[in-house]
């Protein structure tokens, strides 16, 4: 499973970029795809079309994943042992879905996630 970061959602809308590319590579390949609740919930933030968000939807065939209290916990980890950056709140938040939940993560803004990856993200 390769959850989506926000900036993957957004670039994967515009035909013949690079990150549809990626994205097609990998469903031939047989990965399923699926994003977290705070990420599809900063793409719905927008500006974004219905047909966007349609198209995204089905693409990750409605696997949004909850943000829920192990995610929490696991954030508020991450957000500490990182170095409390208020500007990397939300990154704590996508990392730990992803870390709970078993999932790669998928984003074009590996240098916020690598500080993650000790405590066990893994990015795709």
């Amino acid at each position: 499973m390769i959850q989506l970061d926000t900036n993957f959602l957004i670039g994967a809308v515009n035909k013949g970029s690079p990150l549809e590319a990626i994205l097609k590579r990998w469903l031939l390949e047989g990965e399923s795809l699926a994003t977290s609740s705070i990420a599809w919930a900063e793409f719905l933030n927008g500006p974004v079309s219905k047909q966007h968000v349609w198209e995204m939807s089905n693409l990750i065939e409605g696997r949004i994943v909850p943000f829920g209290g192990a995610e929490a916990e696991k954030a508020s980890e991450l957000f500490n042992e990182t170095g409390r950056k208020r500007t990397a709140r939300f990154d704590c938040f996508i990392a730990a879905t992803a870390i709970c939940s078993g999932a790669s993560l998928a984003t074009q803004n590996r240098k916020d996630f690598a500080p993650f990856v000790a405590a066990g993200l893994r990015l795709a």
